[in-house]
């Protein structure tokens, strides 16, 4: 089993900048890769970004690219995503998710084996 707990969520004005982290804890050296989700009421998740977890390939999706900075470190054992230039349209509760296989392409739910409970991002006009 591998837990994941989101923190650094909040209300931020259009412009601003957050960073979400992520700790990973129990069975972690299975985790093959680490990404970040996001979610709106009545939508289903929204791949966001994703990075290898003992290595440096990174996926972003496009939206957020130039924008947002997915991270991690294997010594903490945890995630960032670093938000910069925050639109409203960025606004959505962010889960952490952890696949224990590696994919070509690792933007989809269920890919992914373990989830955080999320953090509520909201980014004000």
């Amino acid at each position: 089993q591998v837990q994941l707990v989101e923190s650094g969520g909040g209300l931020v004005q259009a412009g601003g900048s957050l960073r979400l982290s992520c700790a990973a804890s129990g069975r972690t050296f299975n985790v093959k890769t680490i990404s970040w989700f996001r979610q709106v009421p009545g939508k289903e998740h929204e791949f966001v970004a994703a990075i290898r977890w003992n290595g440096d390939t990174t996926h972003y999706t496009v939206s957020v690219k130039g924008r947002f900075t997915i991270s991690r470190d294997s010594a903490k054992s945890t995630l960032y995503l670093q938000m910069n230039s925050l639109k409203t349209e960025d606004t959505a509760v962010y889960y952490c998710a952890a696949a224990l296989s590696l994919y070509s392409q690792p933007d989809r739910d269920y890919q992914y084996d373990y989830w955080g409970q999320g953090t509520q991002v909201t980014v004000s006009s």
